[in-house]
């Protein structure tokens, strides 16, 4: 999937551009409401289909205070998650109080010089200076200037619509299972593997460090894990936390990899928790941490491969 960074690179796109607009964080159901009417454009009209997002999350930049501490997918992640929906583009627009100032009009208008045919929103999103720009105004000018409006209620769920910041509840929560239902998904977070102590290796459990970024973690504990590294997928151990019995000073993800035995510093990982086996807690030794991790270890491939044979 191609990626841009600025308005004027759709113009050398082929065909006429479909463009779904919005945040997407985590790209839940009712965000795919949204991308799936670009998509069904595409399919009908032909052209190029793409997601117009901001970098960074806007709410960052102009009110600070309420923005969340954590994302549900970062810039790189969202990208991998779009590719695999068969979005063409994604173009993540720079955001800061320059871009917060610009006009709705000024804005719908650069969008439609660069070839923009189809604009797709949720019918509740607002931008441009002072948010002015919605779809009323959208409306207003698909008749002048001639391109396709496609306006989406919210998606609901439960009798609430969802919304990322549900999701981000229900994963901090521990409740992935509701996350995954609003999702469309499971909940996977993503990090590049870096070195750490290589502890884990000294007593017969190498593990990749995942760096945490700016996602939303569930709780801390001992997880059985499904991971994926660009095409290849295995099953997992992890623990998430604080690793009290080596005193750590900072909290990690460390994840014990099923038959593997390769290098993957520097390699981008992407995980999903699966169950929570247990709460993270502190051992008298290295050889009782050891043991545990193995019964551990056990559980989550026992667990996982029942998993696999029911999905089968």
């Amino acid at each position: 999937m191609r990626r841009f960074s600025g308005i004027a690179e759709m113009k050398e796109l082929a065909g006429p551009v479909h463009l779904a607009l919005g945040v997407f964080d985590g790209v839940h159901l009712g965000h795919q409401a949204v991308i799936g009417q670009a998509l069904a454009a595409r399919e009908r009209d032909g052209g190029t289909c793409g997601v117009l997002t901001f970098d960074p999350y806007p709410i960052r930049v102009l009110f600070p205070e309420k923005a969340p501490r954590r994302l549900l997918a970062s810039l790189d992640h969202k990208a991998e998650i779009l590719g695999r929906m068969d979005v063409d583009f994604l173009l993540a627009l720079p955001f800061d109080h320059r871009r917060a100032g610009e006009e709705a009009e000024d804005f719908i208008r650069e969008l439609v010089a660069a070839g923009v045919k189809t604009i797709a929103v949720g019918d509740d999103w607002r931008f441009g200076k002072g948010r002015k720009g919605d779809v009323t105004l959208l409306s207003r000018f698909s008749g002048e200037l001639g391109f396709g409006l496609e306006a989406l209620p919210p998606v609901m769920m439960d009798g609430d619509r969802i919304s990322s910041t549900r999701i981000r509840q229900a994963i901090q929560d521990g409740n992935l299972e509701a996350a995954a239902r609003m999702l469309g998904r499971a909940y996977t977070v993503e990090g590049r593997v870096v070195e750490g102590r290589k502890l884990g290796r000294t007593i017969g459990f190498p593990t990749a460090n995942v760096e945490r970024g700016e996602e939303q973690f569930p709780p801390d504990g001992v997880w059985a894990v499904r991971a994926r590294e660009g095409e290849e997928r295995f099953d997992g151990v992890a623990n998430l936390g604080m690793r009290p019995t080596v005193e750590g000073e900072e909290r990690t993800l460390e994840v014990h990899l099923f038959d593997y035995a390769g290098d993957l510093y520097g390699r981008v990982l992407e995980v999903e928790f699966v169950k929570c086996l247990r709460g993270e807690r502190k051992f008298e030794s290295l050889e009782a941490l050891k043991e545990q991790i193995g019964r551990d270890a056990a559980e989550a491939m026992y667990l996982l491969r029942g998993l696999d044979h029911e999905e089968h």
